[in-house]
């Protein structure tokens, strides 16, 4: 997809294709967890000073894990709005335990980058058919 996304359906292809390593999600997944934390930490204290934790808390680990974990540029910095709102997205997925399902189907079916084999792709395979799981 070489083309400018136009839509945010468009767009969370490519959201995920910049997400396709488990350790960048995760550190995703706690970096909107404490930033979430700290707007509530703000709302219940009514203390301001939380609200400049909660960007440093989103968006520090995720820029970390894109520079030295998945090694690309953060979706953040070309359509920051719909980066936020895929960020929640992938939040949802990884709550219901559909985010590893939803890469494979991204990425074309089973295929995950061979640079994350640490398990991914068989959890996948076996989420997608348990009859392939015929190794373990």
């Amino acid at each position: 997809m070489n083309a400018k996304p136009r839509t945010y359906r468009q767009f969370w292809p490519i959201y995920v294709g910049v997400h396709t390593k488990r350790a960048t999600r995760v550190i995703h997944f706690a970096g909107t967890s404490a930033a979430i934390v700290c707007l509530l930490l703000a709302l219940l204290t009514l203390n301001a000073w939380w609200l400049l934790a909660v960007p440093i808390a989103g968006y520090g680990g995720a820029w970390f894990s894109h520079a030295f974990v998945e090694r690309n540029k953060p979706a953040t910095f070309t359509h920051p709005l719909w980066s936020l709102i895929a960020d929640f997205h992938m939040y949802w997925l990884i709550w219901q335990g559909r985010m590893d399902a939803e890469v494979a189907r991204i990425l074309g079916g089973d295929e995950v980058p061979q640079r994350d084999r640490a398990g991914e792709a068989d959890r996948v395979r076996e989420h997608q058919d348990p009859a392939r799981n015929h190794t373990r």
